[in-house]
């Protein structure tokens, strides 16, 4: 996801002064070298703050007595936005933020209000992101399997001065329970393993389950039963030729389908006679007008479930259709934007040879009709991610109208057999009618578990609709997919390793998603990051993996992540020990060794050989004491600013 740092903002609470903004390049390695309580380290929270996270990690000090506000801005597909947040004072944070957007730039404004709340940032976020409303299970986001947000993927982003060179937490945050297990949850997701459409069928998956053994425990339950009725058919006989209700029977005995066929006759043969009152027919009556009434209002509520069920469906298409064709539209007009590079001053065209000019109104034309369809794709997307949740309800509450249909019909059906107007027949005595009842009730409870009884058929259509579900969220698949992944960003991070600074560059490394770290394959064994020694082997890991990760995102047709990267103080490691036991005190530039000098360089190159493999795709910032004296002449390096000689992040005059 085109995600990148533009600006950090910081209004002053002195508003007399001057906004202080340091901006940063898209798809080049931004450095911001000083020394020591300058103010480096409070870049990643600050950005952090402004998006959405739960409590202000922002050093108190200088930096918070002195600003009021924090912002962000960054540059999207939809163009720059604007997030902003109140300092929170003596609180751990505030809800107060402030958003806003443009299709170009930003102009960043004099004084700042708020205008929203954290919550609807987020949502926000999240929007921008793409990311699936479903949650990862059906049953509710305990145990961190809520659904995916904008925040879990800071740790993707973010590597903080505690992280870069942690030999037991290889991401943001991860060095807690709760985040731990919310990572391992979205992992999958954002490799694409899992998109939102499997999400969806895992749900509709598990709800057909629900129903499927909710019904099998209804079929056995009545199988039962019915097996107990058999072997008490001649006894169901017997009582019924003591009523009158059947003539002498044969004196040889009778099979069980014969048995079964005479109290068929008996159950539809004319019924003894018995005394009717008008209040219990103007009851009946009355009953069967409700029923009906609610049957009429349900079957109306059901056609419109489905109705809406054809229309989402009909809009998933056509999204994206509209959506294939503005990129065919656009890789048709990309051959225009080639020809004006090409063409400069008066020259022929390079395919034709006819004369050509970067001026001509017909290729300004279509270089311009190309801008548009491109602006129009990146606002585009396919269907917004809500929809997935919105689809989902309506299929549950077209499933649970259909319960409901189904319910009164088998009320109104029940009622109309023991309706004299209904059916139109009289009742013998007490004792035949009771008898008669409950043989017919026996009759339907053995047809529905017969061959072709409505039950036994819904069951089996559940387990069909099971098992073609089952085949499209296969685990199995979704585990090869995550393997295929992991086996990519694998090859990635192998690939930067000899770059970097580590002690086995050309020994396998192998992501592991349930322990979010590192395992190191070498010859007789497999060693996880927090058993390699040394500073520099482990920075290096987490510089080798988080570039190998980005890569493998910015190839992904929709991910999630946004593309950059923050390293705060990578060569932490490389200072003398001497030197950062005294660093709060030093006053001037540590001084470096030779081989300290190349191993910065060397991780310093690794990154902006990554920028180089995704195009330019890629942005880093790096935050360190470095001076360019160590950088120096590394290509895609851009000194954002260099804090020192009194300056910072807090400007003097504030």
């Amino acid at each position: 996801m085109r995600f990148e740092i533009l600006r950090v903002v910081l209004w002053p609470k002195d508003s007399s002064k001057d906004i202080r903004v340091v901006e940063f390049r898209p798809g080049q390695l931004n450095v911001i070298s000083g020394v020591s309580r300058t103010g480096k380290s409070a870049i990643i929270p600050i950005i952090d703050y402004c998006l959405g996270a739960d409590k202000c990690t922002i050093p108190t000090g200088v930096i918070r007595q002195k600003t009021a506000w924090f912002g962000v801005i960054v540059g999207t597909a939809e163009g720059e936005k604007l997030f902003a947040r109140r300092e929170p004072g003596t609180l751990q944070a505030t809800d107060e933020m402030h958003i806003a957007e443009a299709a170009e730039s930003i102009e960043i404004p004099a004084s700042i209000k708020r205008n929203t709340a954290r919550d609807l940032v987020k949502q926000r976020l999240d929007h921008l992101a793409g990311l699936t409303k479903l949650s990862f299970s059906v049953d509710g986001p305990e145990g961190g399997y809520g659904r995916p947000s904008f925040r879990d993927l800071a740790a993707f982003t973010f590597q903080p001065q505690n992280i870069v060179a942690n030999p037991n937490a290889l991401f943001y945050k991860a060095d807690t329970v709760e985040h731990r297990q919310k990572l391992r949850s979205i992992f999958p997701y954002v490799l694409g393993a899992i998109s939102a459409q499997t999400l969806a069928r895992r749900h509709q998956l598990q709800q057909l389950q629900r129903d499927l053994r909710r019904k099998e425990q209804e079929l056995a339950n009545i199988t039962a039963v019915s097996e107990r009725w058999r072997a008490t058919a001649s006894a169901r006989v017997a009582e019924a030729r003591d009523l009158g209700l059947v003539p002498q029977l044969p004196s040889e005995p009778l099979s069980y389908p014969q048995t079964l066929d005479l109290l068929r006759q008996i159950a539809s043969s004319p019924k003894p006679d018995v005394n009717v009152t008008a209040a219990s027919i103007n009851e009946g009556i009355e009953e069967l007008n409700r029923l009906n009434s609610e049957e009429e209002g349900l079957a109306q509520d059901l056609s419109q479930f489905r109705r809406r069920l054809a229309e989402m469906e009909e809009l998933r298409n056509n999204a994206e259709t509209f959506r294939t064709a503005l990129q065919t539209q656009s890789d048709r007009l990309h051959v225009s934007r080639w020809l004006q590079d090409k063409v400069t001053g008066d020259h022929s065209c390079p395919v034709c040879g006819n004369g050509l000019d970067a001026s001509n109104t017909r290729l300004q034309g279509l270089v311009s009709n190309l801008v548009d369809l491109e602006k129009a794709a990146g606002r585009m997307d396919s269907v917004p991610p809500s929809f997935d949740r919105e689809l989902e309800r309506v299929r549950t509450a077209a499933s649970q109208t259909t319960e409901k249909l189904r319910g009164v019909r088998i009320r109104r059906a029940a009622l109309e057999s023991n309706s004299v107007q209904a059916r139109q027949r009289q009742y013998s005595v007490l004792a035949a009618s009771r008898f008669l009842g409950r043989l017919e009730s026996d009759l339907r409870v053995l047809d529905s578990v017969g061959e072709s009884g409505p039950l036994r058929e819904e069951v089996e259509t559940l387990r069909e609709a099971v098992k073609q579900l089952e085949r499209l969220v296969s685990e199995a698949d979704m585990a090869r997919r995550l393997r295929s992944a992991l086996d990519a960003v694998n090859l990635n991070a192998g690939r930067l390793i000899p770059l970097l600074d580590a002690e086995r560059p050309n020994d396998p490394i192998q992501l592991m998603e349930s322990e979010l770290t590192v395992r190191v394959r070498g010859e007789g064994r497999d060693d996880f990051l927090w058993e390699i020694g040394s500073g520099s082997n482990w920075v290096s890991y987490h510089v080798a993996v988080t570039l190998g990760l980005q890569e493998y995102f910015l190839r992904l047709k929709d991910c999630p992540v946004p593309n950059f990267l923050i390293y705060d103080q990578p060569s932490q490691v490389y200072f003398p020990r001497r030197l950062a036991e005294r660093e709060d005190e030093q006053k001037e530039e540590p001084t470096w060794q030779d081989q300290d000098v190349e191993a910065v360089r060397h991780i310093l190159n690794g990154m902006a050989s990554a920028i180089t493999q995704t195009e330019n795709t890629l942005q880093i910032i790096v935050l360190d004491h470095a001076s360019e004296d160590v950088w120096g002449g590394l290509p895609l390096v851009h000194l954002v600013e260099d804090w020192r000689d009194g300056r910072a992040l807090i400007p003097a005059e504030w």
